[in-house]
């Protein structure tokens, strides 16, 4: 089947229409219902004391003051938890050689990160519950610490897990072609080295967690601000010994998510466990300080890495070295060795060449542990394969935009795989990289550039290409063992008055899943956007999905979504056919009106259908289906990622006496496949390209050199604000992808895959005259003027 979704004769589609929210009214007039906002009967709240070490190992813990403070209900170690929740090991079979320790949900007898868990304290109130746990006496042995990832391997080093035998949890080399070889008989070699700041998500609502074990029925429901209710429903089952059946997992309004959400945290699955040992509800509710020191962090990579290109600018290859420090666990059940392996299959995905090396090497060290976050890994690709381009361009005295003209892959050369074996199915390089000139008008730019130089004006262009993963299929996750979803489902419902329920296993998180599956839902069975329901979020009542992350959710839920819309309108049809005494093909469903097909004439609204299948079902045929609920489900299976492409460019001023840059505009031309709802796609970029800039300007967790965190406060860690952002314009090519009806693949990456570099560019090509080039990530005053000479770094 195929539906032409641009077609003409189909002006009301919902395909590519911006509709408001179904959601937006209720939250803007703070309706929305979030984990804090749930109290239930009985209700206790946790604590937890937590370690002031980096490194240490726990002696002695005296509870016996907190036992006794005035609210507390019940105080648990280590050991206690661990009697009820087994740990975790998070490795995935696929990536070969990947280790880690088993991580307990509170620290047993070591504590390895400033900030672990190690006592739970449970009370009436979250005031009762911190008083409590200011009262609980640690006696600890301070142990060696490691927070250098380049000396982690050393023999000198202390080995954080000793039974692991070193701190390398994960090292992957990939090569292709002759690497040496072209290196040493190439025109021109560039090399550099890049390093990207530690950073994390600032969600505006932090973890939050209320679990309720009923142990009369054995039931155990978990509100949850996460992104995967169905992962955490199998995770919590299997290491809380119950039936996935016996755990709900629902998840309501959620205050922001970015990938920080879709992990297994320790000291939530010590809530849960400690609610099942109660048999009481328990909530936990993260306040900043615990987000800065607990929540994953990501992006700790340094790299060497090196480009040659021959004459004329072609790229013959590649060389990465990466190094990247994940904390003292991998974290489950995704695993922390996914970012490095994405820097290698990433860097330089734009371009048309084929002799490459790559290589990633994980290690342990005594901080918060790293895992995915917004964009995994992508920033670090695409910085490092946009820097050496315009580092290779800046030698052969070539235009920035025309070198990558001569290099991106052809937009008629598809099916294409890359030097990293990526496979792509269509992209678009060239055509977005003609959108972007015309949008941004390049020429006029570098005119306006070199006019305000004369006057001592600093002004940069940077420009920088990118591929985005989308639509993960099984091979990410499944085929390594973990229980994550590629799949999803949603199922549809007509009810008697001809409304539509849709049950989906996408969830939301703020980035306009219900808007984007009602008009999906509208579109496949011909009624008004307004008539249609979303519901998500719930293990009991969805069906198993995967959730959201690697933006997948149009892509695959909204594809689910559609095939079941479609199922149910075909039901619909049939039925109507037999009461019509007319051939179900003859008929359509147009804004709720069951029409002739040929002519358009309205026949029967779907309310008078409704009312016949669901009371007078005695008048219908014996043997007629009448089934008005249809679910379906969706995973991809031509190629293991549905990738996307784009272009961005950032023009910015550098204050050459100061050091500070101020962003003037911003532009980004994606081609994520078919777009469904232009606004939500809009901004879903706009709002990834700020986070990109971020981490390009002002974000980093600093660390000191005992594995201490400096700035785990919204006063030392910086973080863009409006006044400070750019204009963006946001431009789009479609290539949809021939792996479903829908065509759609994600758009909620690509704004922080490639703004960090096209700064980074922008801030280097203004620069240039002074001497000056940054590559070390953020990209802060201090810095800017080390670059140029001005001061030295610290």
């Amino acid at each position: 089947m195929t539906i032409n979704f641009g077609n003409p004769d189909r002006p009301n589609s919902y395909i590519g229409r911006t509709v408001p929210r179904p959601n937006a009214r209720r939250l803007v007039e703070g309706r929305g219902r979030y984990v804090d906002d749930i109290t239930l009967p009985r209700m206790l709240h946790v604590a937890f004391v937590r370690s002031p070490h980096a490194h240490a190992k726990i002696d002695a813990i005296d509870i016996a003051a907190a036992q006794a403070a005035p609210g507390v209900r019940r105080v648990f170690t280590g050991a206690d938890i661990a009697a009820h929740c087994t740990p975790w090991v998070a490795v995935l079979a696929h990536l070969k050689g990947l280790k880690s320790a088993p991580q307990h949900a509170v620290a047993t007898d070591r504590v390895t990160w400033t900030g672990e868990a190690v006592v739970a304290v449970v009370a009436d109130s979250r005031a009762a519950a911190e008083d409590g746990a200011a009262l609980v006496e640690v006696d600890y042995t301070p142990l060696p610490v490691v927070t250098d990832m380049r000396t982690a391997l050393d023999p000198a080093t202390p080995v954080i897990h000793p039974d692991l035998g070193d701190n390398l949890t994960f090292h992957r080399l990939h090569e292709k072609g002759e690497v040496d070889a072209v290196f040493a008989s190439a025109h021109t070699v560039i090399a550099a080295s890049f390093k990207t700041g530690r950073h994390t998500g600032v969600t505006l609502e932090p973890r939050s967690i209320l679990a309720d074990y009923n142990p009369a029925e054995t039931q155990l429901t978990v509100y949850h601000s996460t992104q995967a209710p169905h992962m955490m429903q199998s995770v919590i089952a299997q290491h809380l010994d119950l039936p996935e059946g016996r755990v709900r997992v629902i998840c309501g309004d959620v205050g922001g998510s970015y990938g920080i959400k879709v992990h297994v945290y320790p000291d939530e699955m010590a809530t849960v466990a400690i609610s099942k040992v109660m048999g009481r509800p328990v909530k936990f509710i993260a306040d900043r300080m615990e987000s800065f020191a607990t929540d994953i962090h990501a992006r700790d990579h340094e790299i060497d890495a090196r480009i040659a290109v021959d004459e004329t600018g072609r790229i013959l290859a590649m060389d990465i070295d990466d190094w990247t420090a994940i904390g003292p666990y991998s974290v489950y059940p995704r695993t922390s060795a996914i970012e490095g392996n994405q820097v290698v299959n990433l860097c330089g995905g734009p371009y048309d060449f084929q002799t490459y090396r790559a290589q990633t090497t994980v290690v342990m060290q005594n901080k918060a542990p790293t895992c995915q976050y917004r964009a995994v890994g992508h920033p670090i690709a695409v910085a490092i394969t946009e820097g050496l381009v315009d580092f290779a361009a800046e030698a052969l005295g070539l235009d920035p935009v025309e070198i990558r003209r001569r290099n991106l892959v052809p937009d008629d050369a598809y099916p294409y795989t890359s030097a990293a074996n990526m496979r792509f199915e269509g992209l678009s390089h060239h055509a977005s990289m003609d959108k972007l000139m015309a949008l941004m008008d390049y020429d006029g730019l570098r005119a306006e550039q070199a006019m305000l130089r004369e006057k001592g004006i600093h002004r940069g262009i940077g420009i920088a290409s990118f591929i985005e993963l989308t639509n993960p299929s099984p091979f990410m996750y499944g085929i390594g063992g973990a229980r994550i979803s590629a799949q999803d489902g949603c199922t549809v419902r007509m009810d008697p008055d001809g409304s539509i329920v849709a049950m989906s296993g996408v969830t939301e998180q703020g980035q306009g899943t219900e808007a984007m599956l009602s008009q999906i839902v509208a579109e496949a069975v011909g009624v008004d956007v307004a008539k249609v329901k979303i519901v998500t979020g719930d293990t009991q009542t969805t069906p198993y999905g995967g959730g959201t992350w690697a933006s997948r959710g149009a892509g695959i839920g909204g594809e689910a979504a559609l095939q079941a819309g479609l199922a149910l309108k075909e039901s619909i049809l049939t039925i109507a056919g037999s009461m019509l005494q007319c051939p179900p093909d003859s008929l359509e469903i147009i804004d709720g009106q069951i029409r002739d097909r040929k002519n358009g004439e309205a026949r029967m609204p779907l309310e008078e259908l409704g009312r016949i299948v669901y009371f007078r079902g005695d008048t219908l045929p014996k043997d007629l289906p009448r089934e008005l609920v249809q679910t379906r489900h969706f995973i991809t299976s031509d190629y293991p990622f549905a990738f996307t492409n784009g272009v961005q460019a950032s023009y910015l001023e550098v204050d050459t006496e100061t050091g500070f840059v101020k962003l003037l505009k911003h532009w980004c031309v994606e081609d994520c496949g078919r777009v469904i709802n232009p606004q939500l796609v809009d901004e879903q970029i706009r709002g990834g390209i700020v986070q990109g800039i971020g981490g390009a300007l002002y974000e980093e967790c600093l660390y000191d050199s005992e594995g201490q965190l400096l700035n785990a406060n919204m006063a030392d860690y910086l973080v863009p604000m409006a006044a400070e952002m750019p204009d963006m314009v946001i431009g789009h090519v479609e290539t949809p992808t021939r792996e479903s009806l829908l065509g759609a693949k994600g758009a909620g990456e690509a704004g922080t895959a490639g703004s960090p570099a096209a700064v980074m560019n922008a801030i280097n090509d203004a620069i240039r005259p002074l001497g000056g080039r940054v590559t070390s990530m953020p990209f802060t005053p201090g810095r800017i003027l080390a670059a140029m000479g001005v001061v030295t770094e610290s």
